[in-house]
């Protein structure tokens, strides 16, 4: 641990260093709960069911004491089976009594205390996709229940909802947490089979699915990337597109592959909600989670999302506009062997200048060049520039 202390302060540094201009001149409404995109961290793809209160809490004081909450990581997030199999007499969720004796509300003090947020979990329907009580037609005493434990973000599932229309099963969630007068992130969950990304701001969404769920396989990851091609305009300050959580570290995938899965995210502007072991995340995760100057990218106060420049087939050229005017390009191989990726600072949306500032976000090297971008990408791999016109 004392290892992952010291290189998340290197990391951090580094992130201080690059963004202090990039963040200048940052607003946002004092009501805005999701500015940028959400960071954190959720119980669900690593653990399933299989969680309890100890879990949570030791989570918590892994984010702290590996640096990912000074890194900007701030919410844990517990995902299904959290609550008990029925309401109460008062006809409330509740605690699972064996999983969280101590109930919600000590959860989120914990949290709290640790310079975090607690999020938790329901469903649009009459169970969760867990068969355990949902928040169909509960939603006033639930968004109570939330507000009253503390808890700072929702997300709101879509099982189980009855066929009813989902704007409908939605809106009445949103409107039921803005009467409680906490500030509370709402994630919907619909797997953006009605094309959230059209609607979700008008329905109180602060982030909106727009896939199904992610698994930890390289073909699960690359066919989410896919299904976010042409809705990028729709993701901004206040209300992002989701892709899924992140996979880092849970084993189904080589570092490599993680790498590139952390890059495209981040130029994603997608929610950074980790999905892995904090507790025992060894130092090549640690390294793609804690990663400043992609972190940097993906929180950038301008809020445009990144976009596929090119598609050649197993290569892709990525692009994301970012507010200090430069640009943040990710060389994609879908390929099973390497492959040379190039592209021009023109195609990538740079003005025209003489020399132009290259530096990678993965290792930190700088160069100049006169428009020409290119690398030797490795399979199944991405590089990550940051790119600047002129000498700026």
């Amino acid at each position: 641990m004392h290892q992952r202390t010291l290189l998340a302060g290197t990391l951090l540094a580094t992130a201080l260093l690059l963004t202090t201009s990039a963040t200048a001149g940052a607003t946002s409404a004092p009501e805005d709960p999701a500015p940028t995109p959400p960071m954190g961290w959720n119980s669900w793809n690593k653990f399933a069911c299989d969680i309890d209160e100890r879990l949570i809490t030791e989570t918590a004081d892994a984010m702290v004491a590996s640096g990912m909450k000074d890194a900007g990581y701030t919410y844990v997030n517990i995902d299904d089976c959290w609550m008990a199999p029925e309401r109460d007499a008062e006809g409330r969720l509740q605690a699972d009594p064996h999983r969280f004796p101590s109930g919600i509300k000590a959860l989120a003090d914990h949290v709290h205390a640790k310079g975090l947020k607690l999020g938790i979990y329901s469903s649009a329907g009459t169970k969760t996709c867990q068969g355990l009580p949902a928040s169909l037609d509960h939603e006033e005493i639930d968004a109570r229940s939330f507000a009253e434990w503390g808890v700072d973000y929702l997300k709101y599932d879509n099982c189980n909802n009855e066929g009813r229309p989902a704007v409908e099963r939605y809106s009445e969630m949103s409107e039921a947490l803005r009467a409680t007068g906490r500030r509370i992130v709402y994630s919907i969950c619909e797997w953006g089979e009605n094309d959230p990304w059209n609607r979700g701001r008008d329905v109180g969404g602060h982030l909106w699915r727009t896939t199904g769920d992610i698994s930890d396989s390289w073909s699960s990851m690359t066919s989410l990337l896919d299904q976010q091609v042409g809705i990028e305009q729709h993701s901004g300050p206040g209300g992002w597109n989701d892709p899924d959580m992140l996979e880092v570290g849970n084993g189904g995938m080589t570092d490599t592959e993680y790498r590139a899965h952390f890059s495209l995210w981040a130029l994603l502007n997608a929610p950074l909600l980790a999905g892995n072991d904090l507790r025992s995340m060894d130092e090549p995760t640690a390294r793609i989670l804690l990663n400043p100057e992609l972190i940097a990218i993906n929180q950038d106060w301008g809020g445009k999302q990144g976009y596929r420049v090119r598609d050649d087939g197993e290569t892709e050229v990525w692009a994301k506009p970012v507010s200090d005017g430069s640009v943040a390009v990710v060389l994609f191989n879908r390929d099973g062997q390497e492959r040379r990726i190039s592209a021009t600072t023109e195609e990538v949306g740079l003005p025209g200048a003489d020399r132009y500032r290259v530096r990678d976000l993965w290792t930190g090297d700088e160069s100049q060049n006169d428009g020409e971008l290119g690398a030797s990408v490795p399979s199944h791999g991405a590089v990550a520039y940051r790119v600047w016109a002129g000498d700026a």
